[in-house]
């Protein structure tokens, strides 16, 4: 399995979050993006020694994983990705629509030109992932740049509701489908388009887009 030490030592490098929150944030990721796939196991020894980590924190991100619903079983001797639920999917679309609708119709209104060109840096990292073939990464990139826009919102518990969704929704099979990197690209600039230009109304539009087209892919991979 491929890991980014750089990127670890990044994130863990963030001093407003406690280390287990940065861990838990790190795995979302990578359950996310499908580099830890549904149904294996994490191995918090592992796990610790790739993050050059005690076991402690890593325990603890585990189990605030395991109550958002990214992963169950026994965390002190490993836990497990929670397998995609296909039955429930229809209604965490339609709950993401309205909560993510609100978070980036916040981020609107607060983004700053900061803010703004980091957000550009992760749209482009995004596309030059995808037009390498290295779909994991870009999977990845995926989840920062959405993580990083609703940050802006500073609406902390609409977020947490949010990533408790996520953990519930099939993002590895919506990005694993053929013409995804592009059209998801597309509408990543159509965002962030609507949130330099401050119109908030235009910024939802396309965000509610970007999920519904990701939604359509789905089911079309699917028939």
């Amino acid at each position: 399995m491929a890991f980014d030490l750089a990127f670890a030592v990044e994130r863990l490098a963030m001093e407003y979050r406690t280390k287990e929150e940065q861990v838990a944030d790190y795995l979302r990721e990578k359950i996310i993006s499908g580099v830890y796939p549904r149904g294996s196991r994490l191995k918090q020894a592992e796990i610790a020694e790739q993050l050059q980590l005690s076991i402690t924190p890593v325990r603890e991100a585990l189990k605030l994983l395991e109550a958002e619903g990214y992963v169950s079983g026994d965390s002190y001797r490993g836990a497990r990705v929670v397998p995609f639920d296909p039955a429930s999917s229809k209604e965490i679309l339609m709950l993401r629509l309205v909560l993510e609708s609100q978070l980036v119709r916040a981020a609107s209104e607060r983004a700053t030109a900061k803010d703004l060109a980091d957000l550009r840096v992760l749209a482009d990292e995004f596309c030059a992932a995808f037009a390498s073939g290295d779909r994991a990464t870009a999977r990845g990139i995926n989840y920062r740049f959405h993580r990083r826009m609703y940050d802006i919102s500073e609406m902390p518990q609409t977020l947490h509701f949010v990533q408790i969704l996520w953990a519930r929704y099939p993002f590895d099979l919506i990005n694993a489908a053929k013409d995804r990197g592009q059209a998801a690209a597309d509408e990543h600039d159509e965002i962030l388009d609507a949130l330099a230009s401050g119109d908030s109304s235009a910024a939802v539009l396309a965000m509610r887009k970007h999920i519904e087209s990701g939604w359509t892919i789905l089911g079309q991979e699917q028939h």
